[in-house]
This record gives structure tokens, C-alpha cells and sequence, in this order.
């Protein structure tokens, strides 16, 4: 079992590493998506996951007694997995305004994407439990150093991805958008 939280460790630090740079730095920072009519849509799907995902980390990652919770969490990762598809499907429209999406970003998008459904694969192999009688969830874990980093790394990712799925949420209003291009066009690098 150590080994699982370790497993689930890793991949949420890789997954939250790689979401940072595409979600914060490419989308909002470089490219503007939100600022562009014809990627709209994809900043809508985008701000979904950002909201979507500390709400998983919370029901699945942190939740460790309330069965559901745990359910809700279920159903927020099966909505999540709707949104990565429809993101997905409409990707390539949305960038042309780029000439597409650049071969380099869409692998960042293929193992971000992997990591952050491996941690959750992990956790739910840690959360339920295959027994004679069926399915039941597993709410008593050991204490160790694995599941202690596990718990620390989980409730320390979601300040930060609170302020992602904000700032996802008012880019779609015009006045923040506003704001952010002006502080935006003052810096000149990157």
C-alpha cells in the first residue's frame, strides 16, 4: 500500500507541475486563449477542469471517511473526463488562429493528462476495496510516511488550483480580461 501512495504522490506533483505551465503559463500567459474568438469554447472547458479538479482532490484525495463525498467525487471525475473530451474534440478549431496546436503542447496535454487520471486510478485502488460480498471503501489507512507526504502534497495543491480556476473564471468577464491584458502587455519577456 505504501508504494500506491507514493505512486499517487508522484503523479499528482507531475500532473500539477505540467497543468501549471500549460493552463497558467501557455493559455493565460503566452497565447491569450481567452482573448481570442475562436478559443472561447476551449477557455470555457478549460476553466471547467480548473474548477473541477481541487473539488476531486478534495472528495477523492483528502476525504478519507465520508462515503459521499467519496461518491460525489466519482461523479465530478466521470464529468471532468466529459469535459476532457469535448475540450479535446474542439481543440483543433480553437487554435487556428496558431496554425493549430503545436505538436510539443499536445504531448504536454497527453502526459498531464495521464498523470492526473493515474492518481486517480491510485487513489481509488487505495479507497475500494474487492472482497466475496462486492465492492466496499476502504476509510482506515495506517499512518506512514508515504501517506502523510500523499495527504500534505494533496491539501497543499489546492490553494493554487483554487487561484487557477478563479483566474480561468473571471478571464471570462471583460472587465478582469481587461485588467489582465494591460498588466499583461507591460511585461516583455516570455
Amino acid at each position: 500500500m505504501e508504494i500506491i501512495f507514493v505512486l499517487a504522490t508522484f503523479c499528482l506533483v507531475l500532473f500539477m507541475i505540467l497543468a501549471t505551465y500549460d493552463g497558467f503559463y501557455l493559455h493565460i500567459f503566452k497565447y491569450g486563449l481567452f482573448n481570442h474568438v475562436e478559443s472561447v469554447f476551449e477557455h470555457k472547458t478549460h476553466t471547467a477542469r480548473a474548477v473541477l479538479f481541487p473539488l476531486i482532490v478534495w472528495a477523492l484525495f483528502i476525504n478519507e471517511t465520508n462515503f459521499f463525498i467519496f461518491l460525489a467525487g466519482l461523479g465530478l471525475v466521470l464529468l471532468d473526463l466529459i469535459v476532457l473530451a469535448i475540450d479535446a474534440y474542439s481543440e483543433k478549431e480553437s487554435r487556428s488562429f496558431m496554425g493549430g496546436l503545436p505538436r510539443w503542447e499536445y504531448i504536454i496535454h497527453l502526459f498531464s493528462n495521464a498523470f492526473h487520471f493515474s492518481a486517480i486510478v491510485l487513489v481509488l485502488a487505495l479507497k475500494i476495496k474487492i472482497t466475496e460480498s462486492g465492492l466496499v471503501f476502504v476509510n482506515a489507512f495506517t499512518d506512514s510516511v508515504a501517506k502523510e507526504l500523499f495527504t500534505f502534497v494533496s491539501v497543499n495543491v489546492i490553494p493554487g488550483a483554487v487561484v487557477l480556476g478563479v483566474l480561468h473564471f473571471l478571464l471570462m468577464l471583460k472587465r478582469p480580461q481587461a485588467i489582465w491584458n494591460t498588466q499583461r502587455a507591460k511585461i516583455t519577456c516570455c
